[in-house]
């Protein structure tokens, strides 16, 4: 069972160099989660209060409800704070919870991911094997995300199969489509009365804001819908249609150069960098952008995967083989 190439920091960098990117903040992770929360709550504000703003807001929430699940996988690294205990409850209930994800269940899945990361044994390497995919599939695909199928057969028919099975592994959850791979089905399977838990608390405040109406149409719509969808984008471009990765350390992934809209409404909290994070996966994310330009200066550098955008990426993803 091979590991993937790994890179050590001294490869690249003196000690000098490094020390930066391997300082943890005390506040920045719980700030990163406030912001998260703050531009859902504004969203669901200007939803109510100006309802045709509704599909923009719809757009603004499933990209920060995929931010929290980008908070979560920093927590998985133990980014969110130098206190274990704080990083874990930030990760756990303020993160993962909402969406029905749980940290407790990710980590040692997302660490595997990383250990034996687009080798047979990466449980992630379902979600990049199957491209180039021809445009129609990739429609389709999109399309599924975008009338809530994604989130159905996640949400509904994923866990029933994983309870009748006993394991999520059961032949009921490996017949569905791509969307509800092995990862819904430890990290969603598992967390399924915490979530419905918390969702009729958060459906309790809106109707004691004589808005229950929003809690449908500004929080469970986004996640049914733009949510699955910008998560099936992320997947793709963080390691679709990568050659080289089971002998380059530089190969494991793509990195992304977003622009301001689309880190508004694709790749929040520096996602888009996923290159650099597997060659160091415990630089914080908020360090990304300054590791990309340093590991960019090395002539090693040039051989890794940058896209210059995600249409660019889309375009890769549906290049039929030769």
């Amino acid at each position: 069972m091979p590991a993937a190439p790994r890179l050590a920091a001294s490869a690249l960098f003196t000690p000098e160099e490094w020390a930066p990117f391997q300082a943890r903040s005390a506040w920045v992770g719980p700030l990163l989660v406030a912001h998260c929360w703050a531009v859902i709550a504004i969203a669901v504000v200007a939803g109510v209060l100006i309802p045709w703003l509704i599909p923009l807001c719809v757009m603004v929430i499933g990209t920060r409800q995929l931010g929290l699940a980008i908070l979560m996988h920093e927590a998985a690294h133990g980014g969110l704070s130098r206190n274990l205990r704080l990083n874990d409850f930030l990760g756990h209930w303020l993160c993962a919870v909402p969406i029905g994800a749980s940290l407790t269940a990710y980590r040692p899945y997302h660490l595997a991911h990383h250990r034996f990361a687009q080798q047979p044994e990466d449980p992630d390497l379902m979600l990049s094997a199957p491209f180039p995919v021809s445009p129609a599939s990739l429609r389709r695909k999109l399309i599924r995300d975008l009338t809530g199928q994604t989130f159905f057969k996640q949400r509904v028919l994923l866990p029933l199969a994983q309870r009748r099975s006993g394991s999520p592994k059961g032949h009921s959850a490996q017949t569905m489509s791509d969307s509800a791979h092995q990862y819904e089905a430890v990290v969603t399977g598992r967390s399924v009365l915490p979530f419905l838990a918390f969702n009729a608390l958060l459906l309790a405040g809106f109707v004691a804001a004589g808005v229950w109406w929003a809690f449908f149409a500004l929080w469970l719509l986004p996640m049914a819908t733009w949510f699955p969808m910008v998560t099936r984008l992320r997947n793709i471009a963080e390691h679709a249609c990568v050659e080289g990765s089971a002998a380059d350390a530089f190969r494991a992934a793509r990195t992304t150069r977003a622009a301001w809209w689309e880190r508004a409404f694709i790749a929040p909290y520096w996602v888009n960098f996923h290159a650099e994070h597997h060659l160091f996966m415990h630089v914080p994310c908020w360090k990304l952008p300054a590791l990309h330009r340093a590991v960019h200066t090395r002539p090693q550098a040039a051989g890794m995967e940058v896209a210059p955008g995600y249409a660019d990426v889309l375009k890769t993803a549906t290049r039929r083989r030769a």
